[in-house]
């Protein structure tokens, strides 16, 4: 978007564009998300950024009437997969955190320099600024949707010291941060006993429309003991850096309503990024939407589905042993296999009534799945090869690779299929332009679509034109797939089959 793009978007106050760009305005030293329902600035007084952070670099604080840090993340992040991307979501994922900026660039392949001016040129800020503007949107949540102790906030936001948080606080916000609580209602906050679980409630953000069906999709492949799922919510135990960690989330009126339970608060931003991550909560449904309703018999699936989103993942290994054990078999068929093998996971030390245990490591399937896994040899040997080079270093798979990394890494490893490394791709990368067209549920759906027999070659000439948004394309499949009732499809007659004629 150029500038009178963007300053047409904030005449009309878009809310489109929140968390796209931010609106800076150079005669009050404020920035805005471009849906303030303040006095449009004067378009010589205004400069856009593509961050917060940038905003925060240029010497700006954020707006106390439209709060610009409390909407979605850019969608950018999940569409792109170029340096600056990928160094997003590893930020919003600790790696700053636990490892520091060499820790950042080791993991892109860049020298720390190098990744600075990368970011700079690309976002207008450098790493560390990136990860403070981080910190200071995680603890603006927690400051105004829980009632934790302002110390407990500043360390579980990521910060090193009391000093710093206020500091923080106080430049980007132009309040403290007692007052940014004030200004704000508590939802609700479980205190727990010193060196206790931390326990507190929230609400997350997201773009409207948002889709439901995300959970009945998690929900048939929920693994006893390890999640609880139906179409209302899911909730799950989670393996993270510093501990173990639980939640519950159900689609609540102003957004996803969260529960969470930590052992360590330094690792509650690391949960909030992958709940974000897991129920896809920074796309645009808007454009995904507005591109898939180009062809007459989608354009039908989302006037009734409208916000169709992409299931994402807590756990990358975990996402690369589901979708190698789901090859060739049915839904069904894999959960109960997962089941049987989440008998290796350790036991959970939280007290989750219904979640008795984490989903087990690659290195505890490697060690004793040998046992338990039936069926060809061949594919037995796969699962317990891949689970080897996951726990032993020699594969390792995260929401830093781009598409083509990721690739690189799985596909030569024995029964590791094109099929396998695209799901891994959608799941764990959230990549938006995967064609499963391969696949045998995306058949079935594209099938009862047209009413008649569709081949792998037609069904992927079909999916091509929805080129970047495949994947969501093919959710909508796969919904129809699963539709035990093909008549209530509502497509126009014939609409399909002329498209694949």
């Amino acid at each position: 978007m150029d500038f009178w793009q963007r300053y047409r978007a904030i005449e009309s106050r878009d809310i489109r564009f929140d968390g796209q760009f931010v609106t800076a305005v150079a005669t009050t030293k404020i920035y805005c998300r471009p849906s303030c329902p303040a006095r449009t600035p004067k378009p010589s007084n205004v400069t856009f950024y593509p961050t917060s952070a940038a905003a925060h670099q240029a010497g700006y604080r954020a707006c106390k009437r439209c709060l610009p840090e409390a909407v979605p993340g850019t969608p950018a992040w999940n569409l792109r997969s170029d340096t600056a991307a990928r160094a997003m979501r590893l930020i919003s994922d600790g790696e700053i955190d636990r490892t520091g900026v060499p820790g950042l660039a080791l993991r892109l392949g860049y020298s720390t320099r190098q990744l600075g001016r990368i970011l700079s040129s690309e976002l207008g800020a450098g790493p560390l600024a990136l990860a403070r503007a981080s910190r200071a949107q995680t603890a603006r949540t927690l400051l105004t949707a829980t009632d934790m102790p302002l110390s407990d906030v500043a360390f579980a936001s990521g910060f090193a010291s009391i000093r710093q948080f206020n500091q923080t606080v106080q430049e980007v916000y132009s309040l403290s941060p007692s007052q940014l609580r004030h200004r704000s209602r508590a939802l609700s906050h479980s205190p727990a006993a010193a060196g206790a679980p931390t326990s507190l409630g929230l609400t997350l953000p997201l773009r409207e429309p948002y889709d439901d069906g995300i959970f009945a999709f998690l929900s048939a492949r929920a693994v006893d003991g390890v999640e609880r799922a139906d179409e209302g919510g899911y909730a799950r135990l989670v393996r993270l850096p510093g501990g173990e960690g639980w939640f519950r989330a159900a689609r609540g009126r102003g957004g996803l309503d969260v529960s969470v339970r930590v052992e360590h608060l330094k690792d509650l931003p690391v949960l909030l990024s992958r709940i974000r991550r897991l129920f896809d909560l920074d796309a645009d449904p808007t454009a995904i939407d507005g591109a898939l309703s180009a062809e007459p018999a989608m354009s039908a699936r989302v006037q009734r589905h409208p916000g169709i989103r992409l299931p994402g993942a807590v756990d990358p290994q975990e996402i690369l042993i589901r979708a190698m054990v789901g090859q060739q078999i049915t839904v069904a068929a894999a959960t109960g296999v997962l089941k049987t093998l989440s008998v290796l996971g350790a036991a959970s030390m939280l007290g989750c009534p219904g979640h008795s245990r984490l989903f087990p490591t690659a290195a505890e399937i490697a060690e004793g799945a040998g046992p338990l896994l039936k069926g060809p040899a061949r594919r037995r040997a796969a699962l317990l090869g891949a689970a080897a080079a996951l726990a032993d270093g020699s594969v390792s798979i995260g929401v830093g690779d781009s598409p083509a990394e990721l690739e690189g890494k799985l596909l030569p490893l024995p029964g590791v299929g094109p099929w396998t490394v695209r799901y891994a791709a959608m799941r764990v990368l959230g990549a938006t332009d995967v064609s499963l067209d391969g696949d045998a549920a995306v058949r079935t759906g594209l099938s009862k679509l047209s009413g008649r027999p569709v081949d792998a070659r037609s069904g992927a000439a079909w999916l091509e034109q929805f080129s970047p948004w495949r994947s969501y394309a093919t959710m909508h499949l796969w919904r129809v797939a699963a539709d035990k009732h093909p008549g209530s499809q509502s497509i126009p007659p014939g609409t399909v089959r002329k498209a694949l004629s």
